[in-house]
């Protein structure tokens, strides 16, 4: 077992390059077994998902070359059949429910054990089976699996209305729907950047999908799709991580490989608390920053405020001057990094649905557990803000979505190393 230890206190300069993103990888690598072909994925995050990923790609027959030094992957589906997948790979990460709409769109047919993932509260797939019902799969329990199995000859083309904004059920139907016949039109689509990285791929394995983007999105199904090579879309929220680090420690921070307008909104916050920074095409460079103010945040659904931002964003917060809040809309129990950063002597509560923060809280070494992926981000800004020492555990979190984290960290003056506990 592993632990992270951070000596914080000090502050940090250079630059930071932003890797693929975590939330279109996990989708884009289940997407390619839709092709049966050869797709080659470029900028590939060497995160502990993609891992899991590939060993359930191989597992179902799909030849995998990996370069994930230099982001690729080289992925044969060819030979890939549709067998229940394994419960313990499975449940190790949320983004396995993809392989029910690559499977079904491919072979009529999927069973794919309950995805796993953070705890974040209730995060229900009935949008998921409502599109694959809709579409002419009939849906049932296979012990700890999810089966589904489509009626007749062809999955066929509807209109679908998804009674809340979801990025998971959005692409699982673009997945399903690219080999069904006829057109389908997903109406109150989420709108996410990693929604149109995905529809951008399946477009280049000959996929008909318009509208991605937007809330209205149309497929148009075509019975057999082909090899392709792709770039990953640079991850926002990697980004935004390092950004808010730049703000709280930074005397000078380039992030590089950024698409500012996937962050058009966590960057006004930024400048609402007064951060200094010089935005550049494909680079945000962020000045030191001092004076900060306290603001209040609601995370909803892109392009307002990501949720998985609003704990990397907390530990600048405890910087700032004055009185604020946190509401996340979308996962109730994104509330985890709280008792663990007033471990570290932040003045942080839970009052109903909000998170308080009073600031500036100075913040003291300690030994924490990151309970999720995104608070284990908050704990190690905290850790790098704090005076002393801090050890991390239950970094498992961590790993599995941010790109080597120790080497980045340490390229711009942390001192950070990962350690068997």
């Amino acid at each position: 077992m592993k632990k992270i230890v951070i000596n914080g206190g000090k502050r940090i300069s250079g630059k930071i390059s932003i890797s693929g993103a975590k939330n279109s990888v996990v989708a884009l690598i289940p997407a390619t077994i839709l092709a049966n072909d050869i797709v080659t994925l470029e900028g590939v995050p060497d995160i502990s998902d993609v891992t899991s990923l590939v060993e359930i790609m191989e597992i179902m027959g799909a030849k995998i070359e990996r370069n994930l030094p230099e982001g690729k992957l080289v992925i044969d589906t060819r030979s890939v059949v549709s067998r229940p997948l394994p419960y313990g790979k499975i449940n190790s990460l949320r983004a396995s429910y993809y392989f029910n709409g690559a499977l079904l769109g491919r072979f009529g047919k999927a069973t794919v054990g309950l995805p796993g993932g953070c705890d974040l509260g209730p995060r229900p797939i009935d949008l998921h089976i409502k599109a694959f019902e809709a579409l002419g799969a009939e849906f049932s329990y296979l012990e700890d699996a999810m089966h589904l199995e489509q009626k007749s000859n062809h999955l066929h083309g509807t209109t679908i209305y998804m009674d809340m904004i979801s990025v998971g059920a959005t692409i699982n139907t673009m997945l399903a729907a690219s080999r069904a016949e006829g057109i389908t039109i997903i109406e109150n689509a989420a709108r996410e950047p990693e929604i149109i990285d995905v529809a951008t791929l399946l477009n280049n394995m000959g996929a008909k999908v318009r509208g991605a983007g937007t809330d209205v999105i149309r497929i148009t199904g075509t019975g057999e799709m082909h090899g392709a090579r792709h770039t990953v879309i640079p991850d926002r929220i990697e980004a935004g991580t390092y950004l808010a680090l730049a703000a709280a420690m930074g005397d000078g921070v380039i992030v590089e490989n950024v698409i500012y307008e996937h962050l058009e909104s966590f960057i006004a916050k930024l400048e609402e608390m007064g951060v200094h920074m010089t935005i550049r095409e494909d680079s945000i460079e962020v000045h030191k920053s001092e004076n900060l103010k306290a603001v209040n945040i609601k995370t909803v659904p892109y392009p307002g405020f990501a949720t998985d931002l609003q704990q990397p964003i907390t530990p600048l917060l405890l910087k700032a001057e004055g009185r604020g809040w946190i509401m996340d809309t979308i996962y109730e129990k994104r509330i985890n990094h709280v008792p663990e950063l007033a471990r570290m002597g932040a003045n942080i509560s839970i009052l109903d649905d909000r998170i308080i923060y009073e600031s500036p809280s100075s913040l003291v070494g300690s030994c924490v557990k990151a309970t999720d992926l995104r608070a284990g981000a908050a704990l190690v800004l905290a850790g790098i803000i704090a005076n002393g020492k801090t050890e991390i555990s239950n970094i498992e979190f961590i790993l599995r979505g941010y790109d080597h984290i120790i080497e980045k960290l340490t390229s711009v003056g942390v001192d950070i190393k990962l350690v068997e506990a």
